[in-house]
This record gives C-alpha cells, structure tokens and sequence, in this order.
C-alpha cells in the first residue's frame, strides 16, 4: 500500500518541493521509520500523527509504516511534515477502497501543517514561500493552517484553503464538504501607528534634519551625544516618518518573517517597514542569520526597513563587523554544512553611541571623567570600514534648560513624512526598472548619472577631500547624499548647498565630535 503527495521545505527564505512517500506493509514488527535526512522535529512526527489519527477518528496502521522524505540529500527541518504524513497514511491504507477522488487530489495541493494529538493544525514556518512554490508547479492550490492561510493568499493566482484539523482536510479532499479559498487580506500600505511624535522633540534640529535625510534616501546614520539628549527619543520616533513601502516590498518583508516563523497576525503587519532594536549581547549568528538550516537573522528581518542599534560601541567587535559586507551588498550569504543560502538584508542601519565611556566629553554641565586613552579605545571598537559605510554622522548635543521649558511644539511627523514620501517616489521614478529603490542603492554608473556635478563643485569636493583625507567610497556617499538632499528640495540638479550640507555629515571623518 503506497501513497504519494506533495510538500516542501524551507531553504533561507524560498522553498523546495518534497515528495512525500507513505508506504505501508504487513509485518510482524509493526515499526514507523521516518527516512530522508529528517531532523529530531520530524522524527518525532510518528508519536504526533499516530496520536492525531486516532483522536480524529481514523484508525491507525498497525503494520510497518515507512515514510521517505524525498529527495533524499535536502535535510528536512520542522515539524510541517504531520499532516502529509497523516493524509499520505490515510491514502494508504484505504487503497483497496476506491477511494480515488481523495488519492488524485492529494497531487494537485502542496501540504503543510503541525498537527497537535487531537489531530488539530498548528501553524508553520514559510507559508508564504510554500504558496509561491505551488503556484511555480501549477498546483491548483495549498492546505495549510487557518494562522498561516492569509499570508499564503497573497499569492495571486493560487488557491490557499485553510484547514483547521486532519478530519477537516481529510473530508475536503475527499470530496465531502466544501472549503472555499481564504481571501488575501488588505494590503493597503499603512503608517506606523502612533508611538510619539517629532512634534514631541525638543531642540535638535540639526539632528531632526539628519534624520529626515537619512531616511528619504535609505541612508545609514549615526547619532552621538551625551546621555539625555534625545538620541533614543528619536529613534523611538522614526517609524513615524518613514515611507510606505510597495506591495513587492512588503511581499518581500512577509516573506522573511514567515520563513522565521511568525505569521501575518505577528509579523510586521502588511503595508508597514519593520523595525528591529536587538540588544548590544546579540551574537554574531542572532544579527547575520545562521542555524543548522540556515535562516534569516535581525539584518534580514530589518529588510526594507530600519536596524537600530543603540550604544553602538557596546556590540561586540565581531558583531559589528560581520554587518560590512551585507550593509554594502544589500545581501548576506550563510554557510553552513546543511546549505548555503542567499538573505536578502537591504535595511536602513541607524545607530547611536556616546561620545566617551562615562557619556559627557563636551558637555558643558557634567565633567568628563575618560582618559584620552579610554576615550580613543572606546571609539576604536568601530572599526573604520564599518563607519565608511555610515552615511551621515550627526552630534546630539545636550539640551539646555531653555530648550527643555521651551512649550512650542516642533514640526509633526505627517509633514516631515509627506516631504520623505515626495522625495522617495521621486527616486522610485528615476530608478524604475532597476534594482535601485532608493538613492543609498545607487550603483557607480548610476551615480555618473544622477548626481553629476560641475567644475565648480567637483573642485568643492576634491578640496573637501583632500582636505578630510576621505575615501573613494566617502565621496560616492557624499554625492549619493547630495542628490537626497536636492530631492527633498526638489530641485533636479545638485547644488551647493546640498553639496556642503552632505559634506558636513561626515563629522567623524572630521574628527569634530569632541
């Protein structure tokens, strides 16, 4: 008695087709063997199904029962495996029963979904992927969990049936009942919901405007500045500015989420940019991805979005510099004995940090208590690639007291939101049909094209240069900055002002920060 039907297996954030191979015979040692590089989860998946099938009413097999996970050399993970393992049992041992309609359906469906013992559906990894997958292969549809079924139906063109329970699909493909197709939800982009407002912000606005070009051009940003000037405040604050993303974006963004496990209801919810703080303990594989099976770690789940890291020099070395290439590429690639898979990580990295170890070098209320040897070994822990990579450098200077009793809201975070906006569709449009979504992904032909400059101002910055001892990769960040600059202002070509106001955000390179 042999049955066949189709699953898949996440691999990074994309999935592969798994066949599903029940075979079931009489024997006196009536074992259930699980073969096809399974992990533990999968393993166990024999006490889960037998369970399940029993406390749905179905009778289990008592003779050996060998499942073969195909193709044999693709290591399986995840416990996604039970209801095909369960269904295939069913199609199995009621071969001699003509029950064809139930066994031809199994081929047209990718299934997916842990099953509990009272043989109830438990939600998955990488739904969204597992759909995608379906609709490649011109399958008809997916059976998955009722929590992962809305994200699947985003998928366009491909049935997504949510199946609450073994009995539930077991009677659908069977032909008993009916099980119309979960509808996509809402995909309308949305703000982040009110969490603060820059109006809230007081003083800064050399910082407030540091943000706003930051974030209208997807640029890297660091922020320093004693304790209690707002760095944090602002940050906090930031998802309120920041532009909707597109539908491929946020297609692009719940697939990443999914293939780490959270579904549509707690991921980041559609239409919006995720938002990712890890603390400054996180490990190298917690922020580039990794595992036996290889999955996306906080870069990638910060993919068209924001990774803020505060206290920046209190990440471990190693941490830190693992970010260089992905910060560059837009892509991280993992390794591991299981696979080597492609992440996409193409996120906007704001960051903050003090100026000194105690906080207060520079300010004018509290004494400095570092040595200039601790200082210069705090600073030290970024490395000079890694700040090459930062865009703009801006102070946060400590707030005075008039400042601080100063009633007068500041500008909103609609306005400062709307000119974002303006200036993003402005690059959408000029990149349209390229890779490049915004101007920090402009690549060096793209750069000769849209940031030209003349005589007058390319003198500008070779003096700003050799002035700064600046490096290659310095000068095309600058332009990329001018040009974001200009589009805020909405003007078509770079100016001066938009020259030097990108020039003076490399205030490191400066070393005028104290």
């Amino acid at each position: 008695m042999l049955a066949t039907l189709n699953s898949a297996s996440l691999q990074g954030i994309d999935a592969e087709l798994v066949y599903v191979e029940i075979n079931i015979v009489n024997a006196e040692d009536p074992r259930f063997i699980v073969v096809g590089l399974p992990d533990t989860a999968v393993k166990e998946s024999s006490d889960r199904v037998l369970s399940a099938l029993v406390n749905s009413g179905f009778k289990r097999p008592f003779a050996r029962t060998t499942v073969n996970l195909a193709p044999g050399d693709l290591r399986k993970e995840g416990p996604l495996y039970d209801l095909p393992i369960a269904l295939g049992i069913l199609a199995a041992m009621n071969e001699k029963d003509g029950q064809t309609l139930f066994r031809n359906a199994l081929n047209d469906y990718l299934i997916a979904g842990e099953l509990s013992l009272t043989g109830a559906t438990r939600p998955i990894r990488g739904a969204l992927a597992i759909a995608r997958l379906a609709k490649r292969l011109g399958k008809r549809g997916v059976l998955v969990p009722p929590q992962n079924a809305p994200e699947a139906a985003l998928v366009d063109g491909i049935a997504v049936h949510a199946v609450g329970s073994l009995d539930l699909a077991y009677r659908f493909l069977n032909g008993e009942i009916p099980l119309p197709p979960t509808p996509p939800p809402d995909t309308a982009p949305r703000h982040a919901d009110a969490n603060g407002d820059f109006s809230e912000i007081k003083g800064q606005h050399a910082l407030r405007r540091a943000v706003e070009v930051a974030i209208a051009g997807a640029h890297n940003l660091l922020m320093i500045g004693p304790p209690g000037s707002g760095k944090s405040m602002i940050a906090k604050r930031i998802p309120t500015i920041m532009p909707a993303p597109t539908l491929d974006e946020s297609l692009e963004i719940l697939g990443i989420h999914s293939a780490a496990g959270q579904t549509l209801t707690g991921a980041v919810p559609l239409g919006r940019r995720p938002v990712r703080a890890p603390h400054h303990t996180i490990s190298d594989v917690g922020l580039l991805g990794g595992g036996a099976i290889p999955g996306p770690g906080e870069i990638s789940l910060a993919h068209h979005g924001i990774l803020f890291l505060d206290e920046l020099p209190e990440f471990k070395r190693s941490a830190l510099e693992v970010m260089r290439q992905p910060l560059e590429d837009g892509t991280v690639t993992i390794s591991r004995s299981a696979g080597k898979v492609t992440l996409p990580c193409s996120f906007v990295l704001v960051s903050a940090m003090n100026p000194c170890p105690c906080g207060y070098l520079g300010d004018p209320r509290h004494e400095c208590r570092c040595a200039p040897a601790q200082i210069q070994r705090y600073r030290s822990r970024i490395s000079g690639p890694l700040l090459d990579r930062i865009d703009i450098h801006i102070e946060a200077p400590a707030l005075s007291i008039a400042e601080l009793r100063n009633e007068a809201p500041g500008e909103s975070s609609a306005a400062i939101r709307e000119r974002v906006q303006a200036a993003r569709d402005r690059q959408i449009a000029r990149f349209k049909g390229t890779a490049a979504t915004a101007n920090a992904r402009m690549t060096h032909a793209q750069i000769r094209k849209y940031c030209a400059i003349d005589s007058t101002l390319g003198d500008l910055l070779q003096h700003a240069m050799e002035q700064l001892s600046l490096s290659a990769r310095a000068y095309d960040r600058i332009l990329k900055v001018s040009r974001t600059i200009a589009d805020l202002a909405g003007a078509e070509k770079i100016e001066s002002t938009h020259l030097l106001e990108a020039i003076q955000y490399r205030g490191l390179d400066r070393n005028l920060f104290y």
